[in-house]
């Protein structure tokens, strides 16, 4: 969610701070000349918000992709191991967790049943481990 939300404030920062160059443009292309001359003529009187709307929100940006860096988890912190619990007979067995890739399925070596992820969960540690796959504990939504 905050990724996405740097996204937009980036961007409505670029548009905006860049409006005096495309705009007249825009608005050559739609009015013509009468529409150029009166669109620059108002928006002239706008310009220091618009330049002050435009740093705030890139500022505002900065921020967001800072607080990010700061809170996410390095690579110390992330955990490996997860001890997987099968639902059907209890069994309990620590694995490995991969790094690069989900473990969709798994099968319990006590009962042979075949484990997948429940719904809303990228994999079978997320579902029956007691630690979140890697992705999820730097933070990601998936794998």
């Amino acid at each position: 969610m905050k990724n996405s939300t740097t996204i937009i404030g980036s961007a409505a920062a670029l548009v905006l701070a860049t409006s005096c160059c495309w705009l007249p443009w825009l608005a050559l292309a739609f009015g013509g000349a009468a529409g150029l001359s009166s669109l620059t003529v108002g928006l002239e009187k706008w310009s220091g918000l618009f330049m002050a709307l435009g740093i705030a929100l890139a500022a505002w940006s900065g921020w967001q992709l800072w607080q990010k860096r700061k809170t996410a988890p390095s690579a110390g912190n992330i955990v490996l191991k997860s001890r997987l619990i099968c639902p059907d007979c209890g069994f309990q067995k620590t694995e490995n967790m991969p790094t690069d890739a989900c473990q969709f399925f798994y099968e319990c070596e006590n009962c042979h049943s075949l484990l997948k992820p429940k719904p809303g969960d990228c994999c079978v540690f997320c579902s029956y481990g007691d630690v979140k796959c890697p992705p999820v504990q730097a933070g990601h939504n998936c794998c």
